[in-house]
């Protein structure tokens, strides 16, 4: 199999899970759209692919998930709510987040593991290389993450995982790679295990929320068959993707938050708090007071 020298003009964002570690608050309320400071996590991950020049975007999303339709769409009646007001900077911005992309909804109609949900895809981003991006995962970067893997693409054409060095004790929470290097924070990747239990890692890079992937994906995960829990992995793809095509890693110049579980998500709030333009200053106050 090989990879022509395609542009990555499509992005995948997965929002389909059902948040059980954040139940009760997520029964009636998707986890992506939970606010992280002022605007819901799943808007991190648009804004990211936007500003790495990928304005086509498909949201894989699942039942009850429709608030984050909504919240891409137009308001029409809060736009007028705010025109009346003369309240211009918000109209602005409620205005810019229905305009930031070109946006399509696919249902994941069981909950059957990620490598299912990048797999409900396939008729939609078709034979072409494709971003994906797992909103739990937040990062801060002065070159958005997402575009330092299409760089790596750019030069490399295979597939590029993002990854970081994990402390010992994460290591079972994450896909490890096997790798060699090829040059500072890039890596041709030999090898893939999912999960390793404790002293059987490879190595200490975990991959974490950002990918490009090939379009050969798709069918490795078509060969691919459910594993824990009923589940398609998109691990388990990747290691038979490996079979036919190089595949790389890089090593990604930034920090990341996980947002994915409750500590996850306060440590986000206040990381990101601390940094925002106009409430960053106030809110560093306060955390002094706090002491």
């Amino acid at each position: 199999m090989k990879t022509g020298k395609a542009r990555i003009r499509k992005a995948v964002i997965t929002a389909a899970g059902w948040g059980t570690r954040f139940l009760p608050m997520t029964k009636s309320q998707p986890k992506e759209m939970l606010p992280l400071v002022d605007r819901p996590l799943i808007h991190y991950a648009v804004e990211e692919t936007v500003a790495s020049e990928i304005e086509d975007i498909i949201i894989v999303t699942a039942q009850g998930k429709h608030s984050i339709e909504n919240y891409f769409d137009r308001s029409f009646e809060l736009e007028h709510l705010l025109e009346q007001r003369g309240d211009t900077k918000l109209l602005e911005q409620v205005r810019f987040i229905s305009s930031m992309a070109n946006i399509c909804y696919i249902r994941q109609r069981e909950q059957l593991g990620l490598g299912h949900a990048v797999l409900t895809t396939k008729q939609v981003v078709g034979q072409e290389p494709f971003a994906l991006l797992l909103p739990d995962d937040i990062f801060g970067s002065q070159v958005p993450v997402l575009k330092q893997l299409m760089e790596v693409y750019e030069e490399y054409q295979g597939s590029v995982l993002a990854v970081e060095a994990m402390r010992s004790e994460d290591l079972p929470r994450y896909g490890i790679i096997k790798a060699q290097s090829l040059e500072k924070g890039v890596y041709q990747i030999t090898d893939l295990v999912e999960k390793p239990a404790k002293g059987e890692a490879p190595s200490n890079l975990g991959i974490v929320g950002r990918y490009i992937l090939t379009p050969e994906v798709f069918d490795m995960l078509e060969r691919t068959p459910p594993g824990k829990e009923g589940e398609i992995q998109l691990t388990d793809a990747l290691k038979l993707l490996l079979e036919h095509q190089a595949v790389y890693a890089c090593r990604y110049d930034g920090v990341r938050y996980d947002a994915g579980s409750p500590l996850g998500w306060l440590q986000a709030t206040v990381e990101l708090a601390l940094r925002h333009p106009v409430l960053g200053a106030e809110f560093t106050e306060y955390l002094k007071r706090r002491r």
